[in-house]
């Protein structure tokens, strides 16, 4: 257990990490780390990216979550990506 931690995350911040879980018994764990990795290979592949995060919308909303409300923080940020 030496290379487990708490972290505090704001309710709305953990409402959205239990939206972009693929299933019902899905760790925090493995969200962020999914997360992550998707940034990570942006940098490098931005297409197979693109991709997974398709296929990560597409696993969501099948599960009937419906995570995709926007958030005006990550507009702001796609918008100075472009």
């Amino acid at each position: 257990m030496k290379d487990i931690t708490t972290i505090k995350l704001r309710r709305e911040t953990k409402k959205r990490l239990d939206n972009l879980k693929e299933h019902k018994r899905e760790s925090y764990e493995e969200v962020l780390r999914k997360i992550l990795y998707i940034l990570n290979l942006f940098r490098k592949e931005p297409e197979k990216a693109g991709q997974m995060l398709r296929r990560l919308d597409v696993a969501v909303k099948r599960k009937g979550k419906g995570y995709t409300k926007e958030y005006p923080e990550v507009n702001k940020e796609e918008d100075s990506i472009k």
